[in-house]
């Protein structure tokens, strides 16, 4: 898809790397160890939602919010080292890494993969925010921005970028020793402290700005989210009118 907008990543993007605990805080908040090296894990671009649209909850399980920027590769590369990995970024977005918390702790326990939790329809939320290379250069360090999350109306995360344990261009460096990044790709980079559940019903509002005096500073969002939640409609094993066995 070498023709196609980047702004149009979701549509035709391959893969959607997500980097694990990559905020002390977070990390720590749900008693885990913080990570002395980036780690990762996949999520289906099938999970990508962009609004209008509605957050669906599987029945059954609880769903944590996690508030993200997103890196999108504008240039396919491998093995790239941290001086040169920026060269490979198009853009920004701002991101909402759903994850279904019962499920994710029980397959950590059986020692499983976090697919089910991460992967559901809707689990990505995600509005473009900038071309890496815009003239505008509204971002120009995506590790001096401010990423917030209200639910109803009360903030639940809020933190800097600059928090990350492991800048964007380690991140890159890392993932590609590892797998080829191509075009379209999306890099989730971590998220805040204050994770939390979701019920059907809730109104969740999430932003990005500069960091006031940064150079990145901005008097309001670069960009914002707005979804409803609802219950998972379906037959499935997780959908409203799921059939029993």
């Amino acid at each position: 898809m070498a023709s196609a907008s980047i702004e149009t990543f979701y549509a035709w993007g391959r893969k959607i790397v997500a980097i694990g605990r990559n905020y002390a805080d977070h990390a720590k908040e749900l008693g885990n160890a913080v990570p002395s090296r980036p780690f990762f894990f996949l999520k289906p671009t099938s999970s990508y939602l962009r609004m209008p649209g509605n957050i669906e909850l599987p029945v059954g399980t609880e769903v944590h919010h996690e508030v993200e920027l997103g890196v999108v590769i504008g240039e396919t590369g491998r093995d790239l080292t941290t001086g040169k990995a920026m060269d490979h970024v198009a853009g920004y977005v701002l991101a909402i890494d759903l994850t279904a918390r019962d499920l994710q702790a029980k397959a950590k326990k059986e020692g499983k993969p976090w697919s089910e939790a991460k992967g559901f329809d809707t689990f990505t939320p995600v509005r473009w925010v900038q071309a890496h290379d815009s003239e505008l250069q509204l971002i120009r360090d995506p590790h001096a921005l401010e990423l917030y999350l209200r639910v109803d109306g009360a903030e639940r995360q809020r933190g800097p970028t600059s928090d990350m344990l492991f800048p964007v261009p380690e991140l890159l460096a890392h993932v590609s020793s590892v797998m080829r990044l191509e075009r379209g790709d999306l890099l989730l980079t971590g998220t805040p402290a204050g994770v939390g559940p979701l019920a059907p019903g809730c109104l969740i509002e999430a932003g990005v700005r500069g960091l006031p005096g940064s150079s990145t500073s901005t008097s309001g969002d670069l960009a914002a989210l707005m979804f409803r939640t609802i219950t998972r409609p379906g037959t499935g094993a997780y959908g409203a009118d799921r059939v029993k066995a």
